[in-house]
């Protein structure tokens, strides 16, 4: 992990940390889970292969995103966030916050542009269908294998 160089000031080391246009980002996205580097580029449009690929390096770096490289044919990697990435997860509520707040945007106009809410977003729903009993298969009987000597 690296320390960050400035006046000293917590808040100061924290900006140079996430004070790019697409750390926070990233954050969004993985904080619901893992994911590959395609899916990240086409959440993370318009960025470009090589912005993503240095800023998870970067992150990596500074110990806040996990690479995971599953030595597979095609190549598949994943990231996801650590405990420390974890910790810029409070941030995003308020950053959504002070977006609306300021009138930069708001989570409908992601949803007209982009299709769906963010992962994050309290817009979007996480709730599974509801399931009757009627709908749930019926339970299975095991089969005894065992032999019944006598």
């Amino acid at each position: 992990m690296r320390r960050r160089e400035g006046d000293g000031c917590p808040i100061a080391g924290v900006l140079q940390l996430i004070g790019d246009k697409w750390t926070m980002l990233v954050v969004r996205d993985l904080s619901a889970g893992a994911k590959r580097t395609t899916e990240l580029l086409a959440d993370l449009f318009p960025i470009s292969s090589r912005t993503l690929v240095d800023r998870l390096r970067d992150m990596e770096q500074d110990g806040l995103v996990e690479r995971t490289d599953y030595s597979e044919l095609p190549p598949r990697v994943e990231y996801s966030l650590t405990a420390r990435g974890r910790l810029l997860v409070p941030l995003l509520d308020s950053l959504r916050l002070a977006g609306e707040a300021l009138d930069c945007n708001s989570c409908d106009d992601r949803k007209r542009r982009q299709g769906s809410y963010c992962d994050i977003c309290p817009r979007y729903d996480f709730s599974l269908p509801e399931v009757t009993p009627q709908q749930l298969p019926a339970p299975r009987r095991h089969d005894d294998d065992s032999i019944v000597l006598l």
